[in-house]
């Protein structure tokens, strides 16, 4: 359960204020279809997130000794720096094209967009470097990646830009660091 907690936690409180939060914003109010929305995001984080997690895993398996829990640990700690920079929406990245309106359209933009934009992003990262940590629960490890990726997106779908206007993403953003950076000392003491 450890696992689950654990990656439900950092990335709930990561991706807040994310790029793929961005988008999640683009999409809610280009389409105004919530329900396709949330299905696309949740289809795409779990592909990404469960690749993830099992290349970490296998990573994980393959590196050994006590090396890898300096990387693993000061990889995390890196990830806190990461989170304190604000992240934006690249001026092409995760346009919505025409002709997608249907609800099937929606859910097929949003999962490939979102499966694109999470490539090399920091939570896909993390879920890498989870999978690593535990590399005998990557199920967990990719759920929870999941489901802390919807805790911070739904709202961002639901409620729109007015939401993500009011937001302390400053205030977020330091408890995102304080997360992974407890979670890189953790790793590195234990």
């Amino acid at each position: 359960m450890e696992p689950f907690l654990v990656s439900t936690g950092l990335v709930a409180i990561a991706e807040v204020g994310d790029k793929t939060m961005l988008l999640a914003i683009l999409l809610a109010a280009t389409w105004r279809r919530p329900i396709p929305i949330l299905a696309g995001i949740f289809a795409a984080t779990l592909l990404n997130h469960a690749l993830a997690a099992g290349l970490g895993a296998l990573l994980g398996h393959w590196l050994t000794g006590p090396w890898v829990k300096w990387a693993l640990g000061l990889a995390f700690l890196g990830f806190a720096v990461w989170a304190l920079v604000p992240d934006r929406l690249e001026e092409d990245e995760g346009r919505p094209t025409t002709g997608t309106r249907t609800p099937w359209g929606v859910f097929m933009a949003t999962a490939v967009a979102f499966f694109m934009v999470e490539m090399g992003d920091k939570t896909q990262v993390a879920t890498a470097a989870l999978g690593a940590r535990f590399p005998h629960e990557v199920a967990f490890v990719a759920m929870g990646t999941t489901v802390g990726m919807m805790i911070a997106n739904t709202p961002a779908v639901l409620l729109g830009e007015a939401a993500a206007t009011k937001l302390p993403l400053k205030y977020i953003r330091w408890a995102a660091a304080l997360g992974f950076a407890a979670t890189g000392v953790w790793v590195l003491l234990s």
